[in-house]
């Protein structure tokens, strides 16, 4: 039996405490909240559908169509929009109805339990109609608060019955305490109280970046007010790396 001295032992124990001591404690995943605008119409948009029956509605390219106020010619079949009313855009904007982020305002149920007006494949009118955002960050929910970037992407309406939407987009966080990229991926449910996107990666300071994104639908607080259709969301990103 090999006896052990007890200066030894003293000195391991001294040599574990020592090392413990100098382990920094498990940092708390990063958490922090962005606000995106995204505008539809009027006079400063920073979001344009590009393709798809909405996408050539919104951009005239649909006979007889106009931004505002679209009556058909005598004897003529207009193309209804979400409630089955005329006109196809929302009057107010000249934005097509079934576009954009704004829940029940343009796709899917309303307030009222109508359904989302369907093609003749069954499909809605909005199906497949890609929007590309330069959407503006800010750090609080008005217009006017801190500018913190940009959001450029893409969404899609990926759903038959117009309720989701699929967003790929960058954050180029230019202001503030971030100054770097970071990429979201995922399905954004409209009308829904929270969806929830992928953090894909990130460059600079969010280099190696993972995690998930909340998003939560809000109503603008109309102190900025615009002459497009604003949907405002809230953005909170939980990170790992």
């Amino acid at each position: 039996m090999i006896k052990q001295s007890p200066f030894l032992l003293f000195f391991l124990l001294t040599l574990a405490v020592f090392a413990a001591a100098l382990e920094p404690p498990p940092e708390e995943d990063p958490i922090f909240e962005l606000y995106m605008h995204d505008i539809l119409g009027g006079g400063s948009p920073t979001a344009r559908p590009i393709t798809g029956l909405l996408g050539n509605i919104y951009n005239g390219q649909v006979p007889f169509a106009k931004q505002i106020g679209f009556t058909p010619p005598e004897n003529g079949i207009a193309v209804p929009n979400a409630n089955g009313a005329l006109p196809t855009v929302n009057g107010i904007n000249g934005v097509p109805l079934g576009t954009g982020l704004s829940g029940t305002a343009y796709s899917g149920q309303n307030l009222n339990g109508i359904q989302t007006q369907l093609g003749p494949d069954g499909l809605s009118l909005g199906f497949g109609t890609i929007t590309v955002i330069d959407d503006i960050l800010t750090s609080g929910p008005d217009l006017g608060s801190q500018p913190l970037g940009k959001a450029q992407g893409v969404y899609v309406a990926s759903s038959g019955d117009g309720s989701t939407q699929m967003m790929a987009f960058t954050a180029m966080l230019e202001g503030g305490e971030y100054n770097d990229n970071l990429n979201f991926y995922g399905i954004y449910r409209i009308g829904s109280a929270m969806s929830h996107l992928s953090v894909t990666g990130g460059t600079g300071r969010f280099k190696n970046a993972c995690g998930f994104a909340e998003v939560r639908p809000l109503i603008p607080s109309g102190q900025h007010q615009v002459d497009g259709a604003e949907s405002l969301l809230r953005i909170i990103v939980h990170l790992k790396y």
